[in-house]
């Protein structure tokens, strides 16, 4: 199944399998989403999601509990 994720602030879509990481995701959209541990400890790679969740991207994969999905992505000058 396919999900439509929808990359804020930079207004990329780009379909994705479920389960597929979210950094792979967003890497195959050419987004940049900051890392640091890639564990889920350091946090510096958070994004937002649509419904307000704030989730570790690191650790995340592509849910599939829904057709579209938002990220927003935070902006963190300190990384």
């Amino acid at each position: 199944m396919n999900v439509c994720i929808h990359f804020l602030p930079d207004d990329v879509t780009i379909a994705a399998q479920v389960g597929e990481p979210l950094l792979d995701v967003a890497a195959r959209a050419g987004i940049s989403i900051p890392t640091g541990c890639l564990m889920g400890s350091c946090h510096a790679c958070e994004v937002e999601l649509d419904d307000g969740e704030t989730i570790c991207s690191c650790i995340s994969a592509v849910p599939g509990d829904r057709s579209h999905l938002t990220v927003n992505l935070f902006s963190d000058p300190s990384w």
